[in-house]
C-alpha cells in the first residue's frame, strides 16, 4: 500500500488542535494542493495532489503515475476507499483499518509550540511544533487548515512541501465511487489494516520515518 505514506502527511497537523487558540487542522474551504517530497530519502522528488471538499469532509489523494486515487471521509470515522484504475477495482477501507497516524484527532496529552510564520507556495502559514503519542514534528498550517509543509523529527533530510495551492470549488464527482468497478473489502492484517502497517509508513511520505519510541 505505497500510497499511504504521502496521504498521511496531513496527519502531522493533528496535535495542533490542542493549541491555546486552536487552528483548523483540516481545510475549511475547498482546495487542491500539489505536494513534493524533498530530501535524501527514497521518495525524493515524488509529487502527489490532495484535494478537499469542505462541505462533505472528503479528502481525495491522486496516486503517482495515474495508479488511481483514494478518498477518505474525515467525518465518518475515517472510512474510505481506494480506486485502482488499471485493475478497475475499488478497495473499501472500513473504520478502524486506517493506520493510527491517520486518526486526525489529537490525544488529550498532545503538546504543541507555536514557532512563528512562514510563506510556502506563495501562501502564508503558521509553524507548529507538535508532540503526540510518541511522535513529533513540525508543520506549517494556513489559517483555514491547509497543511503546506511537514517534517517528522528523526529525519531532518526529508520533508513534504506544497508547490501549488489552488482554492476553488471541487467537482463532487471526483470524490465519488466510479461505476462499473469491482468492489473489494480490505482483509484484516494486510499492510494498511489495523495493526498490519509496517513501522515507518504511518508518518509522512517515503523517507520520513517516525522516531524510535
Amino acid at each position: 500500500m505505497r500510497y499511504l505514506p504521502m496521504v498521511l502527511a496531513c496527519s502531522l497537523a493533528a496535535p495542533a488542535a490542542m493549541a491555546q487558540t486552536p487552528p483548523a487542522i483540516t481545510p475549511t474551504r475547498d482546495v487542491a494542493v500539489t505536494y513534493r517530497v524533498t530530501g535524501q530519502g527514497p521518495g525524493n522528488g515524488t509529487e502527489m495532489q490532495m484535494s478537499w471538499q469542505a462541505s462533505t469532509g472528503l479528502m481525495r489523494v491522486d496516486l503517482p503515475g495515474g495508479q488511481g486515487f483514494m478518498v477518505i471521509n474525515q467525518r465518518d470515522g475515517m472510512t474510505g476507499f481506494v480506486v485502482m484504475e488499471a485493475q478497475r477495482m475499488i478497495m473499501d477501507i472500513p473504520a478502524g483499518q486506517l493506520p493510527p497516524a491517520a486518526n486526525m484527532q489529537p490525544s488529550a496529552n498532545a503538546r504543541f509550540t507555536r514557532e512563528g510564520t512562514a510563506r510556502v507556495a506563495n501562501t502564508d502559514c503558521t509553524v507548529w511544533r507538535m508532540e503526540d503519542r510518541g511522535q513529533a514534528g513540525r508543520t506549517c498550517l494556513t489559517a483555514d487548515g491547509v497543511m503546506l509543509r511537514a517534517q517528522a523529527d528523526g529525519n531532518q533530510q526529508a520533508q513534504v512541501e506544497a508547490t501549488a495551492v489552488n482554492y476553488g470549488a471541487q467537482n463532487a464527482a471526483r470524490f465519488q465511487r466510479p461505476a462499473g468497478y469491482q468492489a473489494l473489502q480490505m482483509p484484516a492484517g494486510v499492510p494498511g489494516a489495523a495493526g498490519g502497517l509496517p513501522r515507518g509508513t504511518a508518518m509522512p511520505p517515503p523517507g520520513m520515518t517516525p522516531p524510535a519510541r
